[in-house]
């Protein structure tokens, strides 16, 4: 189970990540590597050597066909963050300069900044210890995610332990249906249910009545 979970969470998150390089509204597509666009100089070079290293030792074909035929030192950020993990994607997001091109990024989610931005610190949270086979089905997190002033779109409205990973793939479901309205997260989290029937959801956060939530409607 707990490689199912791992592979969910990989999946859900890099779905994530390609929905934020298609805000047009962010730089030009070369952005991402740009110093100017950026607030925190240090933190931007820890994201430029992070890229770096991906793009070392990356195998993917689209990459090395952008380096056998264009100059540029980086690709551009639709590039990037096919093969980036989600918590550079969380650091650059956090990193940008610009409050406008910020705004409108977690508008495009249906987010106020601050919400968008600790979502995603949650996100990443999560798909890290799924990916370090980390115990994470009765685990008590550490960071509490930060809640919208307002909702426009379907959320959870039962009483809910925030630091539960059920809360976790709340946020997970809630991003989900923004990229991929169709998508069959729930019906993974039913097989997995039904194939490991002694997993206690209510030890990961789980409501006794959860799927009446407007969220997994």
């Amino acid at each position: 189970m707990l490689n199912d979970c791992s592979y969910l969470c990989s999946t859900r998150t890099r779905q994530a990540s390609q929905r934020c390089s298609n805000v047009r509204v962010v730089f030009d597509p070369f952005g991402m590597t740009d110093a100017n666009n950026f607030s925190n100089p240090s933190k931007f070079n820890r994201s430029i050597r992070l890229i770096e290293d991906e793009l070392n030792h990356t195998k993917e074909d689209f990459i090395n066909h952008f380096k056998e035929t264009y100059t540029n030192q980086y690709p551009p950020s639709w590039m990037l963050t096919e093969i980036l993990p989600f918590g550079v994607i969380t650091n650059v997001y956090s990193n940008i300069k610009n409050k406008k091109i910020k705004k409108r990024i977690a508008q495009s989610f249906g987010l106020q900044v601050v919400p968008f931005e600790s979502w995603l610190t949650i996100i990443t949270v999560t798909r890290n210890s799924c990916c370090r086979h980390a115990r994470v089905w009765n685990r008590v997190f550490s960071i509490r995610a930060t809640m919208p002033i307002r909702m426009s779109r379907p959320w959870i409205t039962l009483p809910t332990d925030p630091l539960k990973v059920y809360f976790d793939m709340c946020i997970i479901k809630y991003f989900l249906d923004i990229i991929s309205p169709n998508n069959d997260m729930l019906d993974k989290m039913n097989r997995l249910f039904a194939t490991f029937p002694e997993v206690d959801k209510a030890a990961l956060g789980f409501p006794s009545s959860w799927k009446n939530e407007p969220l997994w409607q």
